[in-house]
């Protein structure tokens, strides 16, 4: 596991230069993908916010679960950090209501980088590197408030828009095929996928129960464990749809290895979860698709992908 680890953060330390980082971050932002990529930020020093967040995955892991320090697995699949400058809270349950506030929980949690944020910020000011660029960007040392300025600042630059649907919207109707062209009307219409999944990013922002969870003790209770309003037993937030291809395993649990499987439960969510509770009625009947028309709505959402991302 160690010698993984030390191969890992070699490979993005290429990454590092492919994404133009240079060895001294000059701005914010700079300074917030240099510590994204730094395990300095967990106990043992091996994992960094990018070994969950894979730039090879569109900044999501292909694993159900990731692994934190000492191979911990998270109790959550994770998800993308793409496109997240617009949203209004941020994990899958939206304990976080800012990204500055999300940036500083996996540093803590003991599944991922099990550092308190007081060592955390200890470690950058014993570190002469950032605590000369901490001063510079900011005119003060490391803290936990600048810490996460920095974070946030790198991760809000992380949004994606060249993709072939933009063209086909803009006009160009050859950006995509004629299948995706028609699955791209089942998502608005017969297959209710725009219910949820709408506005620039393919998300409401809102917390819905989709029909797995049965009340059992190794379910996850989603947003109720932040509310504890019994209205959310079974809720999560809406991920957004930009560049999905990429980051499977799909749902909050990584249940599903492909987006076909994800349709293919959609199609009548009761088949695969007996005794749902909470079910949010959008999912109370079947949707009656054909073979055709779930290739065509997969078609559509491949065409989600960004230009940077479309080699893999």
């Amino acid at each position: 596991m160690h010698l993984l680890r030390v191969v890992f953060l070699i490979l993005f330390s290429v990454v590092l230069l492919s994404l133009g980082f240079q060895d001294e971050p000059k701005t914010e932002v700079e300074l917030g993908q240099k510590l994204f990529f730094d395990p300095i930020l967990s106990s043992d020093k091996t994992v960094s916010c990018a070994s969950c967040h894979n730039p090879d995955f569109a900044f999501a892991d292909s694993a159900r679960f990731s692994r934190g320090v000492g191979g911990k697995l998270t109790k959550r699949n994770t998800p993308t950090v793409l496109n997240m400058s617009a949203r209004d809270s941020y994990f899958w349950d939206g304990r976080a209501a800012t990204l500055e506030e999300q940036a500083l929980m996996p540093i803590q949690n003991p599944d991922e980088m099990n550092l308190s944020i007081p060592e955390a910020v200890k470690r950058l000011n014993n570190n002469k590197n950032y605590q000369a660029w901490f001063q510079k960007i900011y005119n003060q040392a490391p803290n936990a408030e600048n810490l996460a300025k920095a974070l946030a600042a790198f991760e809000r630059t992380l949004e994606t828009s060249d993709t072939d649907f933009e063209k086909y919207m803009a006009g160009d109707k050859q950006a995509i095929s004629a299948d995706a062209a028609e699955g791209r009307r089942l998502f608005i219409g017969k297959a209710r996928c725009f219910d949820c999944h709408f506005g620039p990013d393919f998300t409401a922002d809102e917390f819905k129960n989709i029909g797995l969870f049965a009340g059992k003790a190794n379910d996850d209770p989603g947003r109720f464990s932040i509310t504890k309003d019994s209205t959310d037993l079974g809720k999560f937030k809406v991920p957004g749809l930009r560049n999905i291809a990429l980051t499977a395993p799909y749902m909050h649990d990584g249940r599903f290895k492909t987006l076909r499987q994800v349709i293919d439960y959609y199609e009548d969510p009761s088949l695969f979860v007996h005794g749902s509770i909470n079910t949010d009625t959008t999912f109370s009947k079947p949707l009656l698709l054909t073979e055709k028309e779930k290739q065509q709505l997969e078609a559509f959402m491949i065409t989600l992908t960004d230009k940077r991302f479309r080699k893999n």
